[in-house]
């Protein structure tokens, strides 16, 4: 059976190719239930989550991913976030491959933001922070630059110790960063500013937002989670990756409608939308923009069917 490995799953799916595949991905469609969230108790650590993403394309494959959050991971030196995948041919039954998912999830999920910014920010975007130092973060910085003219990089975290190594990874990727060492004056500065944290409590303010600004919102995936404020959100012109996810998981989304901040129809449209043309992204050069993801399965489904058909591994 054919294995893709996080190095095989880097390999072949440039970013280029995999923002261009996630575009058609959208406006193709394809079955994407929502996602059962099961809470794994961590004895004398916070709460594991088990999450089950299934999604398929009739004729084409059935995909399944299995995730789990452990939010401690940090302290042992492990990633937060772990995931396997399963493509299935839809036509037979049949198991295509398997893959290890970490590259995998951290490269959709930064190819759709970076797919949301070709809608959303401005085309000369040149400044970009990122906030966060997690494994996500040098691939969103990667992502962004690929679809932006981006000049310069801040990276922002809570540990700028951690904040220097993404900066060195990111150097050795030709993309000259440094670390930002306050975090309202890096906000102000950025024309894009993205954010992959699993942070309780906003981090990101809406009165630093700058006229024509990009929020990139793409850690936060549960409803007690979040990133920005709800000013952030009263501020914006404010779409989803998915409306049905977002209005279920997503924690700026859920808490500011629940407040009355934000009503579900101001929700401007999700990457279907986009996609497809039935929305407009950005309309002027001042506006204010942001991009709330929670990860929808069809991202995966795209991602795994670009590497098999790239010379699966066996």
């Amino acid at each position: 059976m054919p294995h893709f490995s996080d190095s095989d799953v880097a390999a072949a799916l440039d970013w280029p190719s995999l923002v261009e595949a996630l575009r058609d991905g959208f406006r193709r469609g394809a079955t994407s239930p929502a996602r059962p969230h099961y809470t794994v108790p961590v004895p004398g650590e916070r709460d594991a989550t088990l999450l089950l993403m299934p999604a398929w394309s009739p004729g084409r494959y059935i995909g399944l991913k299995t995730v789990t959050v452990f939010p401690d991971n940090g302290t042992r030196g492990l990633p937060a976030v772990g995931a396997h995948y399963l493509l299935i041919d839809a036509r037979t039954g049949a198991i295509a491959a398997t893959f290890d998912g970490g590259e995998l999830t951290a490269r959709r999920t930064a190819a759709a933001s970076a797919l949301a910014s070709t809608f959303l920010s401005r085309p000369a975007s040149r400044r970009l922070l990122v906030v966060g130092t997690g494994r996500l973060a040098p691939k969103l910085a990667q992502a962004h630059a690929t679809v932006r003219p981006i000049e310069s990089v801040q990276v922002w975290g809570r540990d700028p110790g951690k904040a220097e190594e993404i900066v060195g990874v990111l150097a050795g990727l030709g993309l000259g960063a440094t670390v930002a060492g306050d975090l309202e004056r890096a906000v102000r500065e950025a024309d894009i500013i993205s954010c992959g944290t699993l942070a309780a409590e906003p981090l990101i303010h809406g009165a630093w937002l700058q006229p024509g600004a990009h929020l990139d919102l793409v850690g936060a995936f549960t409803p007690t989670m979040r990133e920005a404020d709800d000013e952030a959100i009263m501020r914006a012109r404010v779409f989803v990756d998915t409306r049905e996810g977002a209005q279920a998981e997503a924690g700026e989304i859920v808490q500011a409608i629940a407040r009355g901040v934000l009503l579900p129809q101001d929700i401007a449209g999700d990457l279907f939308d986009l996609t497809r043309g039935a929305v407009a992204g950005r309309m002027a050069d001042d506006d204010i923009t942001l991009f709330k993801s929670v990860g929808c399965s069809l991202e995966d489904l795209v991602a795994a069917e670009l590497c098999q058909g790239r010379g699966p591994r066996p």
